[in-house]
């Protein structure tokens, strides 16, 4: 089971003001909105500056996968290659097309349809490669926007200390508020870095391996859709797509691939 990353976000939140409470610290002494206005308007303009508008777009369409785990189901995928395998073999590849509405996943549908045109197995790689290659780019280049934003977070958080203390040495004349000054100087780079290394670069390495996944289940449907194209029985359908789904032999793929094998003879 994939661990939550609001549970994780919160985990690493609770035990950095747990070790500040620890130390004597008050949660008071690092609510600072200034600071935060500084960091988080510094770091959203310059990552928005750092990027295109079509990357940002393709972040927030992928930001609810992010939140909520989950990946692409790759033993259904194969379950349903199977089946479409047994009635290509049985009734021939036009045969497919009656069963199109029962198949869920978009990216296998389009395939199938590709298939069922007569399409060549050499053009059908070309089309689908394309589609992979895009789907890994635009995703990596949503990842990135987030990196960029990590990249920016400490040192806009450093500009936010430096602002504090230009602010704290026009002051010099009141020694009392000098503690109090710096220490509220230096909340800008505790946001800054902590945004950065708590928000912005995980939650980029998470959108990166989403995407890792997708290609990945791409490549299982596009693997499969050749195998498929040249005649082949479950059984080497199931053979060729096993390491996809993290085995040889799973028994429940082996009892698809068996059923797919009865239902063709």
């Amino acid at each position: 089971m994939t661990p939550s990353p609001i549970l994780a976000f919160c985990f690493g939140i609770g035990m950095v003001l747990l070790g500040n409470a620890l130390e004597g610290g008050h949660l008071s002494a690092l609510w600072q909105p200034t600071a935060a206005l500084i960091v988080m308007g510094g770091t959203i303009g310059a990552t928005w500056l750092a990027s295109t508008d079509q990357e940002i777009l393709y972040l927030f369409k992928l930001l609810p996968r992010v939140v909520v785990p989950g990946h692409p189901d790759r033993r259904k995928l194969l379950q349903k290659m199977l089946e479409v395998a047994s009635v290509a073999r049985r009734d021939g590849l036009l045969a497919i097309e009656a069963i199109l509405p029962q198949v869920e996943d978009e990216f296998l549908r389009r395939g199938l349809r590709v298939l069922i045109d007569g399409t060549s197995p050499a053009d059908l790689e070309r089309m689908m490669e394309l589609d992979i290659d895009i789907t890994e780019h635009h995703g990596n280049a949503a990842g990135k926007v987030l990196e960029t934003a990590g990249g920016y977070a400490p040192t806009v958080g450093i500009l936010g200390a430096v602002l504090g203390l230009i602010h704290v040495m026009s002051n010099l004349t009141e020694p009392e508020k000098l503690g109090t000054g710096i220490a509220v100087a230096f909340v800008a780079t505790i946001y800054g870095v902590g945004t950065a290394n708590l928000i912005f670069l995980p939650l980029g390495s998470r959108v990166k391996k989403i995407i890792g996944g997708d290609v990945e289940a791409k490549a299982m449907v596009l693997a499969g859709l050749q195998v498929i194209a040249t005649g082949a029985n479950p059984r080497q359908v199931e053979e060729m797509l096993g390491p996809y789904v993290g085995h040889g032999h799973s028994a429940a793929a082996e009892g698809a691939a068996g059923a797919a094998q009865k239902a063709a003879a």
